[in-house]
């Protein structure tokens, strides 16, 4: 089998390395403020220099803005804080047969409404144990959740209903009894937020515009077609909302809710409404809050740990290797700085679980280099030259560097499970564990051999001294 890398220049290779490492370092840099506030000496002039400006933080823009990236890092829940929602789902009204597909259905529509919150950190997961079906919800960076918690929760179950005539109330200018029309939330294709516009008296008042499907306008007009000097009520959640007399029918499939909201219950509703009802009740079970103190300690004590794994490594490859040990340091430091912009760029949700997988593959990246210097020393120990030891230690380690990651790659597709199969773990967690396991295996595949290679055809002298 070919190996990686195996006719190339080694010289060109590393050029392309450099570029590499040089627009990784773009999208690793941190936001640093450069502030130079200096007057020289007066036998130099006295002259006073000033430079202020802001380096690093910088965003991915591209194509007049038709590609556009944050590269900030994501975090988790446990890093950045925020609240954790256990919710419990009512099934007594589904049958055994249909509660899996039901309880897809709800955290589909739950995950619909957090997006439409704009809280880009969500994770949403579902629980089934012993006939107990709960929804779990963590919303990283969220601390004042009520508003959010209620959207997230409310049923919104929108329908249309006209006013029955053969049963009128019995007191005079009571509300008028309604029954069912076929006409649902099922039938809204969109809520949008719009205002009173009246070019006599304009309030400025918030109302709420319904644009219905094909399906949902043709019954839309059929009601109002068959109602007009009559009431067609709203309701929301059973609760009437608005019931306005037909005037006439309306054909373009448009209804104007006009209830006195305020914008911010307008917009509540219209996030609602686009997000769907929920297929079953839902209740609040548990609501647990993280603070972002205790997750800012966590992960300085897990970057304090991969900093100690990191030398501990350097200095045991350079200790044992020599100057091949360094130019393995070198690579897992190319590593390190190659996976950072990765994590920024796809992007990863950084959790504590996630930070261990890091640690963990900072040691295994070594392990191929390992596997290469020890299967050098052997070479030479066979009086080989030491060029053709080298291309040697190289070549005939692949195969064992390859199925070694091999099965530690298929642990991780295991343990992150992207087909959402029943049998294996569906926890957020383990997941985060298992992709940037997986994602650091692939990396150190890179850096590891291909990178540690060329630095070496191109840095290695003839005074290397390998321990035997």
């Amino acid at each position: 089998m070919k190996k990686p890398f195996q006719n190339q220049n080694p010289r060109n290779v590393l050029i392309m390395v450099m570029v590499l490492v040089a627009f990784v370092v773009m999208i690793d840099l941190p936001l640093i403020p450069l502030k130079i506030n200096y007057k020289l000496p007066q036998l130099l002039g006295g002259y006073e220099i000033k430079y202020d400006r802001i380096i690093g933080g910088y965003d991915l823009y591209a194509l007049n803005g038709k590609i556009q990236r944050d590269l900030s890092i994501r975090k988790g829940l446990d890093i950045a804080g925020g609240v954790s929602v256990l919710m419990d789902a009512d099934m007594s009204n589904v049958s055994e047969a249909d509660r899996a597909d039901a309880l897809n259905s709800l955290k589909d529509v739950i995950e619909r409404r957090v997006n439409l919150l704009g809280i880009s950190e969500a994770s949403v997961q579902t629980s089934s144990v012993s006939g107990k079906y709960r929804i779990i919800v963590e919303l990283a960076g969220v601390f004042d959740t009520n508003q959010a918690l209620t959207t997230i929760g409310q049923v919104a179950q929108l329908d249309f209903r006209v006013e029955d005539t053969d049963n009128p109330p019995t007191e005079p200018n009571a509300i008028p009894n309604f029954i069912h029309a076929d006409l649902s939330g099922a039938n809204l294709q969109k809520a949008t937020v719009v205002f009173d516009q009246n070019q006599t008296v304009s309030t400025g008042e918030p109302k709420i515009q319904l644009q219905f499907n094909s399906e949902g306008a043709k019954k839309f007009r059929d009601i109002t077609e068959k109602n007009i000097g009559k009431r067609v009520a709203i309701y929301l959640d059973n609760q009437i909302v608005i019931a306005p007399v037909v005037q006439s029918a309306i054909l373009d499939g448009k209804a104007i809710i006009s209830g006195q909201f305020s914008v911010e219950n307008a917009k509540i509703l219209v996030t609602q409404l686009n997000a769907g009802a929920l297929p079953v009740p839902v209740k609040v079970l548990e609501q647990r809050t993280v603070g972002p103190t205790l997750g800012q300690e966590s992960v300085n004590k897990s970057l304090f740990a991969g900093l100690v794994g990191l030398s501990l490594v350097v200095a045991f490859m350079i200790f044992y290797y020599g100057r091949l040990g360094v130019m393995a340091s070198v690579a897992l430091v190319i590593y390190g700085l190659v996976t950072l912009a990765i994590y920024k760029f796809v992007p990863v949700v950084l959790t504590l679980p996630g930070l261990a997988g890091f640690i963990l593959s900072i040691g295994m990246a070594v392990d191929a280099n390992i596997l290469i210097f020890e299967r050098i020393k052997e070479e030479l120990r066979l009086d080989k030259p030491l060029s053709i030891a080298l291309e040697n230690g190289f070549g005939r380690s692949w195969d064992s560097i390859r199925d070694a990651n091999l099965a530690t790659i298929i642990t991780a597709f295991i343990l992150f499970n992207p087909f959402e199969w029943g049998f294996l773990p569906t926890s957020g967690p383990v997941r985060g564990f298992a992709l940037t396991l997986a994602l650091g295996i692939f990396i150190s595949l890179f850096t590891g051999v291909i990178i540690t290679r060329n630095l070496v055809r191109v840095f290695y002298k003839r005074s290397l001294r390998i321990k035997r």
